[in-house]
């Protein structure tokens, strides 16, 4: 991990790292130093990052927690791989994130197959192999009493 070197110390994984002798009145925006810690993929969706150190609450509101629904984890894991990939964008060396990031497609994926198992496409797009067209049909994952139909 990068450090500090105008300062000569580690500023730890919320501060990021300048060139020594910067010129004055250029823009530089700090390089995001590494892929840790993280935040758990719930946690991560509420906040808006996977990264602690890129969290920064606009007016100190802070979101919490996620909706109790049953695409909420499905979310999660959307927005981990998409917030992976927007950091290998920059840094695409970086092999455990680029493994973590497949991890995190394959958990996407394999929730999604569930999830439509249970309560039938998620999106549009999930009917290209239907042999009829399915989007309107309950159950909805809001219409717990309801039975799917097949």
């Amino acid at each position: 991990m990068e450090q500090s070197k105008q300062s000569g110390k580690d500023c730890g994984y919320k501060e990021g790292a300048l060139p020594q002798c910067a010129p004055l009145a250029v823009s530089c925006v700090p390089r995001q130093c590494g892929s840790q810690p993280q935040y758990e993929a719930e946690k991560a969706l509420a906040r808006g990052t996977l990264f602690p150190g890129l969290d920064l609450p606009l007016l100190n509101i802070v979101n919490t927690g996620t909706a109790d629904v049953p695409e909420a984890e499905l979310m999660a894991l959307d927005f981990i791989a998409h917030d992976l990939s927007l950091y290998l964008d920059t840094h695409p060396g970086d092999r455990e994130a680029f493994r973590m990031y497949r991890e995190m497609l394959d958990l996407a994926e394999k929730g999604r197959q569930e999830y439509e198992k249970r309560y039938g496409p998620i999106c549009k797009t999930a009917l290209l192999d239907a042999e009829r067209y399915t989007w309107l049909e309950n159950p909805w994952p809001w219409d717990a009493a309801a039975e799917r139909k097949d």
